[in-house]
């Protein structure tokens, strides 16, 4: 608990600070006077003025705001030219989009320092779909769809590799898809339900890959280190029989003591027949390897394909996104994929306890939700204030305040109704014993 908390905080705390400071920089650049800087909202803990500006920590730390003179049509006004509302609406507009401008370059920062350090990915994300299992009682087994089946189509959208099948399907559990495949030389359509998986309802057709185990560690003096197995090589088959989830290449090791087997192993492109014989270590047989489940790849991009690498993240990431808002509002997305401040913070203590590359990813995504999200045209966002502008240019007058009220409180009850929908969905997915300590 005190992980997620202080994980959350610190992600929270980064979120918050660069996108304010984007509304602050492009504020004081254009002349613009700053009373407050705030991390956090209501009652102020802590607060140091220089020149015109308080700069303030508050007690809920679950947001911020840049509180400029002249901001809001009620407040007093002098109708000097240091006051928001005297600035053109060009000036203004750089004002506003420079908060979620700064969360989306804070996110393809981010992803470019991650990817530079290198990773290890599996391999079969960039492989196409092709069904190497099929889950027992699964939404695809309940369909039809067979071991060996290329996925072409799901939902009307072509998947060319199983990191697209994922990512089409994860936001739709519970959803009826139109799936195509191809079996031999023929197109096969079935529909299929994927079921909601996990405290965060991500949808899963209960298919996976073709996985065959790599090396990833050799013991020295070991059978395997003895007989000329390498890290990375891949194993296909023992004694001919291909590995598989039905004939799994551990359980075959640990029930073959001190009895010789052939193994089938890729590397560099090469196939290679080794031998090597189990060591009976205690009830097992044991060849004295780390293995994965799956083989994997390296990535280990310089600065200039890092950085491109990046783009395409965030750019996939961003059509992620796209994708749920569209699926929220056709009802193809269910609205408990909607996670909240405490799921964040779920998420962000799982993150940390698994390492700084993985909690950092997790501040780039977030970070770019909220950059996207506060574009949106509701009012409330920096989106909805954008948009607000953008119809008061085509119709060239200033609408009243009495309109912007109204307009204003409809936003108010949209971000209402979503926060209602995220932390209901957050605290039904709270281990509550675990949480108070209980168990």
């Amino acid at each position: 608990m005190l992980t997620s908390i202080a994980a959350f905080t610190f992600v929270l705390g980064v979120l918050v600070f660069v996108h304010e400071m984007g509304h602050y920089l492009m504020a004081r650049r254009i002349g613009i006077r700053v009373l407050t800087f705030s991390l956090g909202f209501g009652p102020k803990l802590l607060t140091v003025r220089r020149g015109d500006t308080d700069y303030c920590i508050s007690a809920i730390p679950l947001g911020g705001y840049v509180k400029m003179a002249g901001e809001n049509p009620d407040d007093v006004r002098s109708g000097a030219d240091d006051e928001f509302l005297s600035k053109t609406k060009w000036e203004r507009f750089q004002v506003l989009i420079m908060g979620p401008t700064m969360n989306i370059l804070l996110a393809f920062v981010v992803m470019a320092v991650v990817l530079y350090q290198g990773a290890d990915v599996p391999a079969y994300e960039e492989q196409p779909p092709i069904v190497g299992y099929v889950m027992d009682a699964s939404p695809a087994e309940q369909s039809g769809i067979r071991v060996g089946d290329l996925i072409l189509r799901i939902g009307g959208r072509p998947v060319q590799t199983w990191e697209e099948l994922f990512v089409t399907v994860m936001p739709r559990a519970e959803r009826e898809l139109e799936v195509v495949l191809r079996r031999g030389l023929q197109e096969v359509t079935v529909q299929v339900t994927p079921e909601a998986q996990t405290q965060f309802q991500v949808g899963d057709l209960g298919v996976v890959p073709i996985m065959q185990p790599q090396i990833l560690n050799v013991m020295t003096g070991d059978p395997a280190d003895l007989a000329g197995i390498r890290p990375r090589d891949v194993i296909t088959a023992v004694n001919g029989e291909p590995i598989t989830r039905d004939n799994p290449f551990v359980e075959t090791v640990n029930a073959n003591a001190d009895v010789a087997l052939i193994l089938t192993v890729v590397r560099g492109g090469q196939t290679l027949k080794i031998e090597v014989t189990p060591a009976l270590r205690g009830n097992v047989g044991l060849i004295g390897v780390e293995l994965s489940p799956f083989e994997v790849r390296t990535i280990e991009p310089g600065p200039l394909q890092a950085i491109q690498m990046s783009f395409e993240k965030n750019y996939a990431w961003s059509g992620l996104i796209f994708q749920t808002l569209g699926g929220l509002l056709t009802s193809e997305t269910s609205p408990k994929q909607l996670v909240g401040p405490l799921g964040i913070a779920q998420l962000s203590g799982g993150a940390a306890q698994i390492g700084l590359v993985a909690l950092f990813t997790l501040m780039a995504m977030i970070s770019l939700n909220l950059g996207i999200l506060n574009l949106l045209p509701i009012p409330v966002l920096d989106g909805g204030h954008i948009f607000i502008m953008a119809l008061e240019g085509l119709s060239r007058r200033d609408f009243s305040v009495r309109i912007k009220e109204k307009i204003q409180l409809a936003g108010f009850v949209v971000l209402l109704m979503l926060m209602v929908t995220v932390i209901y969905n957050d605290l039904t997915r709270i281990n509550w014993g675990e949480w108070l300590g209980l168990w």
